[in-house]
């Protein structure tokens, strides 16, 4: 498991390549990825840009936390992610997070519950600014409840199983 907390811009693909060049040959047989990018709007209105805060150490913590739970709860070779912090604009990675697995049906679980956890609990504060200059507060992501009902399948799957 590698969790890197960042300012600087970064390239999803390189790092996937990078990481995955690492691990132990032959004992995945997929990767799952999700890059999540700044949008230009929210609630409807423009947005020019992006502050996102965090505190340092606290934050890395709390995402290798959920990344090793993943790991308790689906049987995965490794994961990886990068989360930025800072200023962003439109179009910019902000987020990613690969899982490797042997089975598919793992690594796309174990991917939605990290990302669900970062869009929804993980210690980071957003402000946006408006192209009219205007910056606003925005609270964390509302709960996924579609997601909610795969990541409570999936864990009745697996104990089924």
């Amino acid at each position: 498991m590698k969790v890197v907390v960042q300012e600087q811009l970064f390239d999803p693909g390189k790092e996937v390549r990078v990481h995955q060049d690492n691990l132990p040959k032959g004992k995945h047989g997929g990767v799952v990825t999700f890059v999540g990018t700044m949008r230009d709007y929210n609630d409807g209105e423009d947005v020019a840009s992006m502050v996102l805060e965090h505190y340092p150490g606290m934050t890395q913590k709390h995402i290798e936390q959920v990344c090793d739970e993943a790991a308790q709860r689906w049987e995965i070779v490794d994961s990886l992610v990068v989360h930025r912090y800072g200023e962003m604009l439109p179009n910019e990675p902000i987020v990613l997070v690969a899982v490797w697995s042997a089975h598919r049906a793992n690594a796309f679980d174990a991917c939605r519950f990290i990302i669900n956890y970062l869009k929804e609990r993980a210690p980071f504060w957003k402000c946006e600014t408006t192209p009219a200059g205007e910056k606003r507060w925005v609270e964390h992501n509302s709960r996924d409840e579609k997601a909610e009902v795969a990541d409570v399948d999936a864990v009745t799957v697996k104990r089924s199983a």
